[in-house]
């Protein structure tokens, strides 16, 4: 069997000198290898007949090499339960003044909390699932979280002071971010960079979609059953789609799928000296230590990370706290009920599904042969502009109370905007660093965003009760105006910053 094993590894070597590489190009770079999820200096020689590597392009077992139907249920897994967390985390919206009176809350501050806080959960969480998943593989991360999320909502559920619920919120917050960070990592395990666009647009739906679609359910069904009832719902979301994950999920993780090879080949030979291509020889402590601290520094070590997670989380955070004024703008000035005032968010839904679409269709179009990363800001480049047009256009119809629907078509501009703006920095980061670290540079740009949807939300009352609508929102546009240079400059000089602060891991 060494034998055969051995002629095995020659014809692969022989097919990577005259075949393309797996991205779909002829260069043959360290670049290009820890793209692909390689180390070329780590490699041991091909001759050595205990090293085991994927036979050749089509191997069954290489997650790159499954078929598109296999590929597309894991990522379609992962965007759905982004999705459906997003969901959970505003369709209790409507109900939190419900809630407030049930549990003797007057505090404003400690009332907006309970919607926002689970943000504040997704930007802890992901600095200890995301680069576990880059060590131990993405799928034990999402069944551990998906089961962990599942009893949080039972004790959202069940909470009988706003102390234990907002604890459980927090802690709901923490496990959807393993979906969040980790699903980027799994899209660069399975697909080229040339094939990444629709399918990051589609995961980067659920972030934005989802505080729209919750509120609009949620505003009925706390009508007609309680608050308790939103979180009941999500509870059978939950358990359904978790349930489908279990079964239907596997492994993408590279390396980790390469380990589950030779564990095999291992049984079925009897040979205990096979290893996997490309395994690191360090000890398990120092390997999990530098996982762990991976996004801490990729955010502070990269100077092109932290300035695109602050331009994230302030269109972010602006789109949260412009819900916070959906109530007062609709149900006040407009007259709504409870449950209809959810169909304003409608605007930003629409926004949104336009921003995806262009995102799936152009993202990829724009990349160029050989072309850097940087090609993907142009969309952002382009349609940034959107989100202060969109504030600007809101804030003053509002302020005129003019007909319902202009304020609602300037939120659509937001909505546009702030999709196409997420979706474009997620794919830069994944094509930046590749199927072994874009979870942790994901993590690490939400663990900048989120804070701002838990946070900024929290001045609506004082901005708006001392400039007005017009002028409020008039200072948050400003503030959006002051990050739209930050894609036109990493366009232009993020290939020198990249060259020039290069990432040792």
């Amino acid at each position: 069997m060494a034998v055969e094993l051995s002629e095995s590894e020659a014809r692969v070597e022989e097919g990577r000198r005259s075949s393309p590489m797996d991205e779909g190009s002829s260069e043959t770079s360290r670049k290009d290898s820890i793209e692909k999820g390689t180390d070329v200096e780590k490699q041991p020689p091909a001759a050595d007949p205990n090293v085991v590597d994927w036979d050749g392009p089509d191997d069954p077992e290489n997650p790159r090499s499954w078929p598109k139907s296999r590929k597309m249920l894991n990522i379609s897994l992962i965007s759905l339960s982004v999705l459906y967390t997003n969901i959970a985390t505003t369709m209790f919206a409507p109900g939190a003044s419900t809630l407030a009176a049930d549990f003797g809350v007057t505090n404003t501050i400690v009332e907006t909390l309970t919607v926002t806080i689970p943000s504040l959960g997704t930007s802890t969480g992901p600095l200890v699932f995301a680069p576990l998943s880059e060590v131990t593989g993405r799928v034990p991360i999402y069944w551990a979280t998906s089961i962990l999320y599942i009893g949080f909502t039972i004790g959202c559920a069940r909470s009988t002071n706003v102390a234990m619920f907002l604890a459980f919120r927090f802690l709901c917050g923490a496990c959807s971010a393993s979906f969040m960070t980790c699903g980027g990592g799994t899209i660069a395990d399975l697909l080229p960079k040339e094939e990444r666009g629709a399918a990051t647009a589609l995961f980067s739906a659920g972030p934005l979609l989802g505080p729209v679609i919750g509120p609009i359910i949620g505003g009925f069904v706390t009508q007609s059953l309680g608050w308790r009832w939103t979180f009941y719902l999500v509870l059978i979301l939950a358990c359904v789609v978790t349930a489908v994950v279990m079964v239907t999920m596997r492994e993408t993780n590279n390396n980790i799928a390469l380990a589950k090879k030779v564990a095999r080949l291992r049984k079925e030979t009897g040979n205990q000296n096979l290893r996997p291509a490309r395994a690191r020889q360090i000890p398990a402590r120092q390997l999990m230590t530098r996982a762990l601290t991976r996004p801490l520094r990729i955010l502070v070590c990269s100077p092109i990370v932290l300035p695109l997670g602050l331009y994230m989380a302030i269109v972010f955070g602006m789109t949260y706290l412009l819900f916070a004024t959906f109530p007062s703008v609709f149900e006040d000035m407009y007259g709504w009920s409870v449950g209809v005032s959810g169909l304003a968010y409608l605007g930003i839904g629409i926004g949104c599904t336009v921003g995806l679409a262009l995102s799936a269709v152009l993202s990829d179009r724009m990349l160029r042969p050989n072309g850097g990363p940087e090609r993907r800001l142009l969309l952002m480049i382009y349609i940034g502009p959107c989100v202060p047009l969109g504030i600007f256009w809101y804030g003053w119809s509002a302020h005129a109370a003019t007909q319902w629907i202009v304020p609602i078509i300037g939120t659509a501009f937001i909505g546009l905007g702030t999709m196409v703006i997420t979706s474009s920095a997620q794919l830069y980061m994944m094509d930046m660093f590749g199927p072994q670290a874009a979870a942790s540079a994901l993590a690490a740009t939400t663990l900048v965003r989120n804070p701002a949807g838990s946070f900024l939300a929290l001045a609506a009352d004082p901005l708006y009760d001392r400039f007005g609508l017009g002028w409020g929102n008039s200072v948050l546009a400003f503030v959006t105006v002051a990050f739209l240079p930050v894609p036109i400059l990493f366009y232009r000089y993020g290939g020198w910053l990249r060259d020039k602060f290069p990432l040792h891991d």
